[in-house]
């Protein structure tokens, strides 16, 4: 069933019953009582393997950099888009076990299954092959990734990535004002403004301030950046 698949990521799956267990969803066992186990324990195991190897690499390979920064390389690293993307390319949907409902569900809700799936097959994959064989496949399909993203500065948050190219641009330093807060107390909206000197660039709303303003900051982003 895996012949395909190990040949791709270069990688003999000999167990087939893990993978067969990384690739299905919980809503699955709903429509076959004869199925006992679904992947999510699987993806606790995988998320922990994915940050050991990835923190690993990012040690050895950035010496200078300091805690913070090399957290956040991570975080952009393994975030649920990453392993979503690495899902789509090795055609994950294919082996996946969902019900019905799951099956036609919107693309947000089927790129987090997928980003799950992905997670769930590396803790299969170690609990199968072991460490090195996570190392390979993560040399393979994650790693290569972290060129684009210190390229296009994706693991600089949205504002301080704003910040830094008017301060660079117009030697100013863009702020936020809150323009209102809407809902009662335990579910606040907030809406914030984002201005360059007097001018407003760009409006957020969020459960918080922090929210808003990174909102605000992202939307300012794309329209700066394209």
């Amino acid at each position: 069933m895996f012949d395909e698949l190990s040949k791709i990521i270069g990688i003999s799956l000999v167990n087939t019953a893990i993978y067969e267990q990384a690739f299905t969803h919980r809503s699955y066992l709903n429509e076959h009582s004869e199925v006992t186990g679904h992947n999510e324990r699987l993806e606790f195991l995988g998320d922990a393997v994915v940050e050991l190897i990835v923190t690993q690499f990012l040690y050895e390979q950035f010496p200078d950099k300091p805690e913070g920064e090399l957290t956040n390389l991570r975080a952009a690293l393994v975030r649920r888009n990453t392993l979503s993307e690495i899902g789509k390319e090795l055609q994950f949907e294919k082996y996946m076990r969902l019900s019905k409902g799951e099956s036609g569900n919107a693309d947000k809700a089927k790129a987090m299954i997928l980003s799950n799936a992905s997670e769930a097959f590396i803790g299969a994959l170690f609990l199968d092959q072991g460490l090195p064989a996570v190392e390979k496949f993560l040399g393979k399909f994650l790693l290569p990734r972290l060129t684009d993203i210190i390229k296009t500065a994706e693991h600089i948050d949205a504002k301080s990535r704003f910040q830094e190219i008017v301060q660079e641009q117009d030697g100013t330093t863009p702020h936020y004002k809150l323009e209102k807060a809407t809902g009662p107390d335990h579910n606040r909206t907030f809406t914030v403004g984002l201005f360059v000197g007097d001018k407003k660039i760009a409006t957020g709303s969020g459960s918080s301030k922090r929210e808003a303003e990174m909102h605000a900051a992202e939307q300012a982003l794309q329209g700066l950046l394209g």
